[in-house]
């Protein structure tokens, strides 16, 4: 894709991670087609039919048990519609967890990109390694845009 592409995509993302009720952190992710066709959005949250009251939604003890993932939801959402996702370029607001990266890569993504001004908490930092290597050595082409 070219540069004015990636960052529409990147942008949407973006955008559809402001519909996360999190109150620490919002990710969006869009999966895109060959033809530059919007797949399937996802951002994170809780599963369809499970209130996300603040009181969840502040506890991580409650929250993380709960909540999925924008990559994951963007897949579901994609299974429960029929919609193949093989091939397609993720864009996602922060490089991909370990968990979403195992996600990805069963879901046939073949690219990932992310904002390369994301600055990624420390916490997180070794996860995000081990997503990385994931995803390369399964032969997903992982950059920043």
């Amino acid at each position: 894709m070219s540069a004015k592409w990636d960052g529409r995509f990147l942008n949407l993302a973006k955008h559809i991670s402001e519909w996360s009720k999190d109150p620490s952190t919002k990710v969006g992710c869009v999966v895109v087609g060959i033809d530059r066709e919007i797949r399937s959005t996802g951002f994170n949250g809780f599963p369809r039919g499970i209130e996300d009251s603040m009181d969840r939604l502040e506890d991580r003890e409650q929250k993380y048990p709960l909540i999925c993932h924008a990559e994951e939801n963007a897949i579901m959402h994609a299974a429960r519609i029929g919609i193949s996702l093989k091939d397609c370029s993720a864009y996602v607001t922060w490089p991909p967890c370990s968990r979403c990266a195992r996600s990805l890569i069963q879901a046939g993504v073949n690219e990932v990109v992310y904002p390369s001004d994301s600055e990624i908490p420390e916490r997180w930092k070794d996860d995000f390694e081990i997503a990385i290597g994931m995803m390369e050595e399964a032969g997903v082409k992982v950059r920043s845009a």
